[in-house]
């Protein structure tokens, strides 16, 4: 699968998804996040509170992106990424929210955080002798 055909698998399929961060001194975080919302520039974001995985992601702009498809068996895709921007409390954030069917209701600071997709994996990766996962 290529960056292109990215937006209709996200639009078609159904699941959940993890995106994982590490702070400067490797410590790793995961948690839920929705899909990723896709922008003409090619570049995917995220709407994310001050919480860990932001704070992590000031001191270093890598990320991985896990979606579980629903369904039987181990389908989905990984995704390796490089934060690239961000944008704080900005009417497109609010545009983002209204069209979304899982609202996101606080009085928090939201961010819409911008990353460069760097790798496209599957779930699982068929091994083979001598091969190994990335």
């Amino acid at each position: 699968m290529d960056s292109t055909q990215l937006p209709g698998y996200f639009t078609t399929s159904d699941g959940s998804g993890i995106l994982s961060t590490a702070d400067s001194d490797g410590q790793v975080n995961s948690a839920v996040y929705a899909k990723p919302r896709f922008f003409d520039d090619g570049t995917i974001a995220f709407i994310m509170l001050d919480r860990l995985n932001h704070h992590n992601l000031q001191s270093n702009p890598h990320a991985a992106y896990l979606f579980l498809e629903r369904g039987d068996g181990y389908r989905g895709i990984r995704l390796k990424l490089t934060k690239l921007r961000e944008e704080l409390n900005t009417e497109r954030i609010e545009q983002l929210l209204s069209d979304s069917k899982h609202k996101l209701v606080c009085n928090e600071d939201r961010y819409l955080v911008f990353f460069n997709i760097d790798t496209i994996l599957p779930l699982v990766i068929g091994r083979k002798k001598d091969q190994q996962d990335a």
